[in-house]
């Protein structure tokens, strides 16, 4: 008699232990369900950016102009793409093992706009990771590219002319002293990829100027201070700082030195002339980002550098400082004005 309800209640057991199973199974899958989907969208891209110098005040218009070339890709730090920064500060021994780290930490492009040593220690660190450059010198005879048309490797970028332009711009500042006969050279040795092509250059402007030339170097704050000691005992007519990232991280120094000591001289950069320098003129340094910025959101939306074209930068600009020319006692011809891109007053 009792054999009945006792199978009864044990099947009614049955069906709600499978029910229960069920529903927790139900349960797990759908609180699986987001991790697979997450798994399967693909992670934020990465961009290392690999500079020379310091994340300081000068850069940081610099870097909205790496960050408008992104945008135009289609690209918003942050939003679509993370930006790992590596900052040499001014010592240029650094950029290897920088650029290692960033191998190391599989980004998806390496940016190394402004400077050569940048670019060329993300080159030696990596022949896969795609490379957006902005170099001074031609990327072909640094061995970044096979050819400007037809780069062939993982680097392409642009390449600026703030070296070649230093017969214009040693001309330029002649035209403020036209009396000059001796012209000095600050240079920085620990620079050494940038250093030599700038001693050519001078060598052949000082030919085409008819000037003497001489040079002086400086690779730390006290030796830049010792430099101008020099330069006042030397007393040269005029005087040009080769570009380099650890000279404008001390512009404020070198545009005082040269202001105490009625020095005459002309920069590279713009940044120099916005904090007291008597004048600047070479390529527009933030369009060269700009150009870097969107060569390496290219890059991320799959094209390869090997057929990228390096670019060749043409926008110059000429900056004069009224005030500072005041400073140093000097008239600027109303020629020069006419011809500057802007004029500080």
């Amino acid at each position: 008699m009792t054999t009945q309800p006792l199978s009864a209640l044990r099947m009614l057991l049955s069906r709600h232990t499978r029910r229960r199973e069920f529903i927790s199974l139900l349960g797990g899958a759908a609180a699986a369900w987001p991790l697979v989907v997450r798994a399967q969208q693909p992670a934020t891209p990465v961009i290392g950016f690999l500079s020379n110098v310091s994340a300081g005040e000068a850069m940081q218009g610099r870097l909205a102009a790496f960050r408008q070339g992104l945008a135009q890709a289609g690209y918003v730090e942050g939003r679509d793409v993370i930006i790992e920064y590596r900052w040499a500060e001014g010592r240029y021994d650094q950029l290897p093992e920088l650029a290692a780290d960033l191998v190391r930490r599989q980004v998806n492009v390496i940016a190394a706009p402004g400077n050569t040593n940048a670019a060329l220690a993300a080159k030696a660190a990596t022949q896969t990771i795609p490379i957006a450059f902005g170099v001074n010198q031609d990327p072909v005879k640094l061995g970044l590219v096979a050819s400007l048309a037809k780069p062939g490797g993982n680097a392409t970028g642009i390449n600026f002319f703030i070296g070649e332009v230093l017969a214009n711009r040693l001309g330029l500042l002649r035209e403020l002293v036209p009396a000059a006969t001796r012209f000095a050279l600050l240079v920085n040795p620990a620079n050494t990829a940038a250093t030599s092509a700038t001693l050519a250059d001078a060598e052949t402007a000082a030919r085409t100027l008819g000037l003497q030339v001489q040079t002086h170097q400086a690779s730390t704050s006290r030796e830049i201070d010792a430099a101008f000691a020099a330069l006042v005992r030397e007393r040269p007519d005029l005087l040009l700082v080769a570009p380099d990232g650890f000279f404008i991280s001390r512009r404020v120094q070198l545009t005082s030195l040269a202001t105490r000591h009625a020095l005459p001289v002309a920069y590279s950069v713009r940044e120099y002339v916005e904090v007291g320098g008597l004048m600047s003129y070479g390529t527009s340094i933030s369009d060269m980002y700009r150009q870097v910025g969107d060569y390496a959101g290219r890059i991320l939306k799959g094209a390869k550098p090997a057929d990228l074209p390096v670019v060749q930068a043409i926008k110059f600009e000429l900056v004069i400082n009224l005030q500072a020319a005041r400073l140093l006692g000097l008239e600027v011809p109303p020629t020069l004005v006419a011809r500057a891109d802007e004029v500080i007053e």
